[in-house]
Parts: structure tokens; sequence; C-alpha cells
């Protein structure tokens, strides 16, 4: 049942992205199937080849990179993976041919000052586990293919082939569960580019804590462990986690970010509206709905259900301690009630976008990567008089 709600939310969340992607400034750009695929079995759920969208640099930027893995949640059953395979989330067939590019995406300088010149992939996202799972086995009654692993490499690979081998700068990042996959999948990229080549990831709600739900339960764990197990993700996990702790608790940042080699920046909401609704506060913790407008708007909430959303606050922050304090470790931690930033204009770089320290989380993002300047920035708890205007929750 909960996976059920989180696969209806995911669908729901993939077309308001969608919509509230086309602002001012937007570029359209088309899709590119992945050719040539039956040899490594990299396919969708479904079976389909998978998709990306390409933007080429130009300029100063033609030898920059950029490569974006759109989000979607995951699909940890059957039941959930076969619906989510009749949907844009695992099966190529269902994609849009169009894509409008916005926000760390935009082509435009005003926009997206340090990387509208960079070549701009966004990954289409149809896997259902953040491009980790790897099974060779196909049951013919469902014909699900679990080989979001496989679309990894064989995505990299062909960027390679149309330029990606001659990169100067190359960043790795992600939105949500693309988040997730960009901490992954960090070390990899690295290794799969050019040695000389300046790589860093980015991570952009991707930080998912492993907390008990308000009801005191490991709801999201339980859940973690179902995608890992039928998957097939722990042999893409790194070992120095496997070795240490149960598989499902590598697919949650705290465990997997230290042994990170390039420089990473994370950057999410303290009060991530996805996680206080599925993690905190999972429907099956409130099954009288005593949240229901808490959830929907964090000014909504009553005192007491404010201080345990405070208090999820600072769990959160215990658990980004584990990003450890190198300069090469940047971050951007406000206090939104969001989830995404870097694919939607508002949140991206536009008048009243969210700011800490009169800075954006453009320029802060770009800061880091030029190495401009450390980017450290965490801003204070909740208030009545917070002002996030443009957040996608």
């Amino acid at each position: 049942m909960v996976g059920a709600r989180l696969g209806q939310y995911w669908l729901t969340l993939v077309v308001c992205s969608l919509l509230l992607l086309r602002t001012e400034g937007d570029s359209y750009v088309g899709i590119t199937y992945v050719q040539n695929v039956a040899a490594t079995g990299a396919v969708c759920l479904d079976g389909s080849p998978p998709a990306y969208h390409l933007d080429r640099g130009f300029g100063s930027g033609i030898n920059n990179w950029l490569v974006h893995f759109e989000g979607g949640g995951w699909c940890h059953n059957v039941t959930s993976c076969l619906w989510r395979s009749r949907s844009p989330l695992g099966s190529s067939k269902q994609m849009d041919q169009q894509l409008p590019f916005s926000g760390i995406l935009s082509n435009t300088q005003a926009y997206n000052p340090d990387f509208y010149n960079w070549n701009r992939i966004k990954i289409r996202y149809c896997d259902g586990s953040s491009f980790t799972g790897d099974v060779e086995a196909v049951n013919p009654a469902t014909n699900l293919h679990f080989r979001g692993e496989r679309i990894w490499n064989a995505v990299i690979q062909e960027l390679l082939r149309k330029g990606m081998n001659n990169a100067k700068n190359a960043m790795l990042s992600g939105c949500s569960a693309g988040g997730l996959a960009s901490i992954l999948h960090c070390n990899s990229f690295k290794a799969l580019l050019p040695k000389g080549t300046n790589v860093k990831c980015l991570s952009d709600a991707g930080y998912f804590i492993d907390v008990n739900d308000v009801s005191g339960a490991k709801q999201i764990e339980e859940y973690f462990s179902e995608i890992v197990d039928l998957h097939g993700s722990v042999k893409n996990f790194p070992r120095s986690c496997t070795s240490r702790m149960k598989p499902e608790k590598c697919f949650f940042p705290q465990n997997v970010v230290q042994p990170i080699q390039p420089p990473l920046f994370i950057l999410n909401a303290a009060y991530d509206s996805w996680q206080i609704r599925n993690i905190l506060v999972p429907d099956t913790a409130d099954p009288h709905g005593y949240w229901g407008q808490c959830k929907d708007d964090i000014k909504k909430c009553s005192l007491s259900q404010l201080k345990t959303i405070q208090g999820f606050r600072l769990e959160f922050l215990n658990a980004l301690s584990a990003v450890g304090k190198s300069p090469a470790r940047g971050m951007f931690i406000d206090s939104c009630f969001s989830h995404c930033q870097t694919e939607f204009q508002g949140t991206w770089l536009m008048p009243g976008s969210p700011t800490i320290s009169n800075t954006t989380v453009a320029k802060a993002v770009g800061d880091w990567f030029y190495d401009r300047a450390p980017v450290r920035m965490i801003d204070g708890p909740f208030s009545s008089s917070s002002i996030c205007a443009f957040v996608h929750k």
C-alpha cells in the first residue's frame, strides 16, 4: 500500500514538474535513444531503450559537460514496477519527445551564468532503482528488466563517443532519486572520464536520511530493503559500506558519502517536503490524517507538529555531518519546505529565489565548482517569517 501511494505521488510529481519547468527562458531539447542496447541489455523496465536529452555546448563551454539524472522515486516490488513500466518512469515509449531545459540546464546566460554554454544532458529515469540495478534474468510473465546500472554505463559510453572524452570540466548532478544516483555514481563517473578532467558531483534533494517515522517505525529502511533486493543493487554499492552494514543502509547517503573522491556539493532543504511526507510522516504512520494540512503547508502545522519537524531538521543536520568539513565538500541547506531546486528556474536563479546570506543556489554552486569561494551555507530554522517564494513541493 505504501509503495502504491509513493508510485502515484511520483508520477504526479513528474507531470507537475514538466509543467513548472515551462518558464521564461526555457529551451526545448529533443530526445535521443541509446542505440544497440541488445548486446548489453541496458534497457528500461519494459525492455525499451534508455534515453537522454543533450543540448550541445558552445563557445568557452564546448569541452565542459553537465550530466544530470532525472528523479522520480523508486519501485520496490513487481506490482509497483509493472505500474511504473507503463509510464515515462519505466518506458522510453512513454516519454515526451521534447523536454524544457531550465535552471541548471538552461542555455541562457542570465538564468544560468556558470553553466549555460556547457554540454547539458538530462538522463531519463526508467529503471526505478536510482540506476543501481543489475539482474540478468527476466521473468517472461512480467517482462520486467532491472538494469539501472547498465543504463548508466551505456549512456556514459555514448556520451564519451560524442565528445565527453575531451572534457575539460565535468559535473554529475541529479534531483531526488537522481540526486541519490549522483552520489552513488560519483566515483565511477570520475573513473570513466579522461585523466586530468576536473570532475565534481552535485546532489540536489538526494540526501535521504535514515530516521524513524512519527510512529517509531523504520518504514523507509524497509522500503529501501525491498528496492535493493528486487533490483540486485548490492553488487553496485561501495564495498566500504556493504562490508559494515546491511545493504539497504547503503542506499542512505550518510553511509556512503565519506569515501567519495571527487568534490561533492549537497543541495537540500532542511525541511525536505518529500522526506517529511514520506519518511517522517508516511500515510501508514498517520491513519487518521492528523498531519494532512501540515504536510501540505508547513505554516499550517500545530505547535507540536512544528516541534517534531524541527526535530527532523536536527536529525537531518546530524546525518549531514558525514559529509565532512573539507573545503571540497560544499553545501547549501536552506529552510524551505521544498524538494529539488536545480531544475526549476524559480529556485535556481530568479528574483525571489531562496537565498542564504543573499546568495542564490546558482551562485553557491558556481562559486563552489569554480573554486571562487568555499561554500558551506546552512540556513537557520524555519519561522513564520521565512520567505521561500518559489518552492517546488
